[in-house]
């Protein structure tokens, strides 16, 4: 045999084996690693009810703004911690099904090392100032029931109003990416005062928040300001919590005070639909914070309402409990408290969400304009109440005859609470979830709590590895052809010389 064949054949084979390596380098290379994540858990305990959620995120990647995301939620049989007020030692007991339900989610090995947090608001706030010895006995049940599950208990509190408008405020900035900056985006950004975020409406039963980054810095009403520094960036953040304005309280407050000019039990209400009934003992109307300052004898012991089903006469009613006579700063909202000029979108989520959804006035594609809002509201309160009753027979019977009045109500309180007009209502975005986690401020509490949000940014360089590696294969590829181009024009060929042919 030759040794050209030889060698030919020495060849072949190596290019077999160097084909057979690559394969085997790009089989490996790809193959997916194995997932390294973890898990954290938070209980939100509202007015009206508790839902547990379910939160996951890449271990190597827990400082990155976005990574976590929610992998479930579960909603709490029964009515929130609050409501068991007579019977304390039921509360903690209540949560056990939905913690069976995260066990489940969550691999059992990683138990003990996943944290669990339970964060009460305003329904328990309430109860605090009401009967502080029965919220204690409350939170001590849930307390017990946390403890005895198998995961890494972190504490149970009711947070504040300012805290649960800021939390709020942290987790839809931080699910909308905005708080991630990189490259050149990072560069122009730092050319600005501050980075655009989005405002934060929050609407639960006994409460409703609003939060944002003002255009400017106001020293008024400095209780009502907040600080941060998030990712390497500062933020000057107005958050107010008006406890008693959450849909159910605002409610309670609207017909606590039209019972004041009331002769007999009866009353017609123009926020039911025309044909609805509710009988309601009036002891129970007085009994909480909200409306106890209104409390007096009557000569009679239980309201008869009925429906009526008149938008405009809803409304008027509705705007007496904002009171705007008196402002003592250049600007206010409503009962005194200061608000700095209305900056930027805002996201409005859980009851603003569920409400304007269930009227299909939600969309996010194209805002729906104030106008179309309101009259989708009325003609919607302007349906008897059979018709209603008959279309959505699916919902439980409380709260669809409450939708009348909590639609009114959120139009009332965006208006002429927060003074939202025909021009900047385009800039409200009615928000259930983002991506595949609810809008709301629990996630917002656990990257507080977990530390996962950092003060300063991470070191990392201007450019991501793709960019740096795209960018230098064009300059290359650039200074190559520049430096051909200028070869050819200084040493031409002889077969593009001038007269050859």
């Amino acid at each position: 045999m030759s040794w050209t064949r030889k060698i030919l054949l020495i060849l072949g084979f190596l290019s077999t084996l160097a084909a057979i390596a690559l394969i085997a380098v790009a089989v490996t290379q790809n193959k997916p690693l194995p997932k390294n994540v973890k898990y954290g858990i938070v209980l939100d305990a509202g007015s009206s009810h508790t839902n547990l959620y379910v939160y996951e995120w890449p271990a190597e990647k827990e400082n990155n703004t976005g990574v976590v995301q929610q992998v479930e939620v579960c909603k709490v049989e029964g009515p929130g911690i609050s409501g068991y007020s007579h019977a304390t030692e039921k509360a903690g007991p209540s949560l056990a099904q939905c913690l069976r339900q995260a066990e489940e989610v969550i691999p059992s090995k990683q138990h003990q090392e996943t944290p669990i947090y339970l964060g009460a608001t305003a329904g328990m706030r309430l109860l605090s100032l009401e009967n502080k010895s029965a919220a204690d006995k409350v939170m001590s049940s849930v307390e017990k029931t946390l403890c005895s599950a198998p995961f890494n208990f972190q504490g149970a509190r009711i947070i504040s109003g300012q805290e649960e408008g800021a939390y709020g405020w942290i987790t839809i900035n931080y699910l909308l990416g905005n708080f991630k900056q990189s490259g050149w985006t990072k560069l122009l950004h730092s050319l600005k005062s501050i980075s655009e975020t989005s405002g934060a409406l929050d609407l639960g039963g006994a409460s409703t928040q609003i939060t944002f980054v003002p255009n400017e810095v106001y020293s008024e009403s400095p209780e009502n300001l907040l600080y941060f520094r998030l990712y390497g960036k500062d933020y000057l953040v107005y958050t107010h919590s008006f406890l008693c304005y959450g849909k159910d309280q605002a409610l309670q407050q609207k017909l606590a005070r039209d019972l004041q000019t009331m002769e007999n039990s009866s009353l017609f209400d123009p926020c039911f639909h025309q044909g609805y009934q509710r009988t309601i003992n009036i002891s129970d109307l007085f009994k909480n914070p909200c409306t106890s300052a209104k409390k007096k004898q009557f000569p009679f012991s239980q309201l008869y309402i009925q429906g009526e089903g008149d938008y405009q006469k809803c409304r008027k009613s509705i705007q007496k409990l904002f009171n705007k006579t008196n402002c003592p700063y250049s600007s206010c909202s409503f009962n005194g408290i200061y608000l700095p000029p209305l900056q930027g979108d805002f996201g409005a989520f859980s009851a603003f969400y569920f409400v304007m959804n269930f009227l299909n006035l939600s969309s996010e594609q194209s805002p729906v304009p104030l106008d179309k809002v309101a009259s989708t509201i009325e003609s919607f309160c302007a349906r008897p109440w059979h018709e209603v009753k008959t279309a959505y027979h699916q919902i439980k019977e409380k709260y669809l005859s409450e939708y009348c009045f909590s639609g009114a109500y959120i139009l009332s309180l965006l208006e002429n609470g927060y003074e939202f007009t025909e021009k900047n209502w385009q800039r409200i975005h009615f928000l259930g979830k983002i991506g595949s986690s609810d809008a709301g401020w629990t996630l917002g509490y656990m990257l507080n709590l977990t530390n996962m949000i950092s003060a300063e940014d991470p070191a990392v360089p201007p450019l991501s590895h793709g960019s740096y590696v795209g960018l230098m294969v064009l300059c290359s590829l650039v200074l190559v052809s520049v430096l051909l181009f200028a070869w050819l024009l200084f040493h031409k060929p002889k077969c593009l010389q001038k007269g050859i042919v």
